[in-house]
């Protein structure tokens, strides 16, 4: 898991994400302070994805220079959501057991 990254982001909270976990995961890319960053869309983050054009511009983005964007199937079922995130081209899955794995493996997580 060297120079690997996991970011959780279940926050329904806009500017969390446009301050902080966006900000860093792009600019933890372009930079090079990360080989590898993972976004993890779960929760509440899932339905605010899925109706603001500025956080899908940058979730486009953040696709497009290699960060991986995963989503909680779970979650984008619970609110109806799934199409809209897979359309975005984010790998939308049930993350409970990559998380665990994650976890279990001394991952770097940041969660928001």
């Amino acid at each position: 898991m060297k120079d690997k990254l996991i970011i959780l982001w279940t926050s329904r909270d806009r500017e969390v994400a446009l301050n902080m976990v966006f900000m860093y995961a792009l600019n933890g890319k372009l930079r090079g302070w990360w080989d590898d960053i993972t976004l993890i869309v779960w929760g509440p983050s899932s339905k605010l994805l899925s109706v603001d054009i500025e956080l899908q511009d940058n979730i486009k983005k953040m696709i497009d220079i290699g960060v991986k964007v995963k989503a909680c199937k779970a979650c984008s079922e619970n609110y109806g959501v799934t199409k809209d995130l897979e359309n975005m081209g984010i790998n939308v899955k049930y993350m409970g057991e990559p998380l665990t794995e994650y976890i279990k493996k001394d991952a770097k997580i940041l969660t928001f």
